[in-house]
């Protein structure tokens, strides 16, 4: 770690309650953005989507499991993985444990990809995951909410992910999508959003925010250059 500036307690405490009123200011301006997310007008959706779940068959009002809400992260894995995303891994070690929570505000949380069920239930088994995890695989979804492109799109000139903020660096890329059930018991899409937008869902990196070093990724030849899956690091976890 490189050296850093060392203070008294008293010169420490005054930088410390400066910094305060900046995270206060940061803090406000946070909820004001919420608000305005939640405000956004919402789109009915029309399609008749169509999950495989480890129960059968499921539609998108399913996923629900008679909540208002529903959290859809789209986690990166092809049909022709054998693993998926170590990235989307690293967000989805988040997961386990907040469903209950989310269920007690009328919301619940999904993953979907493209693959088959079959290497989504194997590899969810390997991670050790509880959260539900369905496959989209056959359909329209993933293309539809602009986490998955074809040979074709990758091709073209111009930027196609993110809101056509940047190019799609490949075939599947991640995301979240928030849904909500309206009073006459249509699905509305309410909200997505994509790359840095999905900071928010990982806590891990909003831990290291506080550390002296931060993310550390400076040097990297990209951000998530050290991210392996959670069973791939040679470290063993801290008892």
């Amino acid at each position: 770690m490189a050296p850093h500036r060392i203070a008294s307690r008293e010169d420490w405490l005054k930088a410390r309650k400066a910094l305060l009123d900046k995270e206060k200011a940061f803090t406000r301006e946070r909820d004001a953005l919420s608000a305005a997310r939640r405000d956004l007008p919402w789109v009915k959706i029309e399609k008749d989507y169509v999950f495989d779940g480890p129960r059968g068959k499921l539609r998108l009002a399913d996923l629900f499991h008679g909540r208002g809400q529903l959290i859809v992260y789209h986690f990166m894995f092809h049909p022709d993985w054998d693993a998926g995303c170590p990235s989307c891994s690293f967000w989805a070690d988040n997961y386990n444990g907040i469903v209950a929570h989310l269920n007690q505000r009328d919301a619940n949380l999904v993953a979907i990809s493209r693959a088959p069920l079959a290497k989504l239930d194997a590899y969810k088994k390997r991670m050790g995951w509880s959260f539900e995890w369905v496959s989209s695989f056959g359909t329209d979804f993933n293309h539809d909410f602009a986490v998955s492109f074809t040979k074709e799109e990758l091709a073209r000139e111009g930027k196609t992910y993110n809101f056509a903020t940047m190019k799609a660096f490949g075939e599947e890329a991640p995301g979240i999508s928030v849904f909500a059930r309206g009073e006459d018991g249509a699905i509305y899409h309410t909200y997505s959003c994509y790359a840095r937008g999905l900071d928010m869902l990982n806590g891990a990196y909003h831990m290291l925010d506080l550390c002296p070093k931060g993310r550390d990724e400076d040097a990297l030849p990209f951000t998530m250059k050290w991210v392996k899956r959670h069973d791939e690091y040679d470290t063993v976890a801290a008892e």
